[in-house]
């Protein structure tokens, strides 16, 4: 069972890759930092120095249409920044 969902790459989550060389992963909410580490090692074949893991929660969110008010949630999630060893990259675009 992979822990890693997804990865996550936006502007925020590319100037963090290009200054400090930490990735982004959204992960299941059970997963704890020494599994994350473990895989991200195993699947990308890295040396890992550190995790940080943040548990975001769903927002309420509401807006008006022509039908009425829609009222929805969005989902919780969370997110794992994981610092590599000097040297070492992930390629996210290498197989498109």
């Amino acid at each position: 069972m992979g822990f890693i969902i997804k990865p996550l790459i936006t502007e925020k989550m590319n100037n963090e890759t290009e200054k400090r060389g930490r990735y982004g992963f959204v992960v299941r909410p059970e997963a704890n930092k020494l599994q994350i580490k473990a895989e991200v090692e195993k699947k990308f074949n890295v040396k890992v120095t550190a995790v940080n893991t943040c548990i975001y929660a769903g927002k309420s969110k509401s807006r008006y249409t022509r039908s009425g008010l829609i009222k929805g949630r969005t989902n919780a999630f969370k997110k794992a920044i994981v610092t590599l060893a000097e040297g070492d990259t992930i390629d996210f675009y290498s197989n498109i």
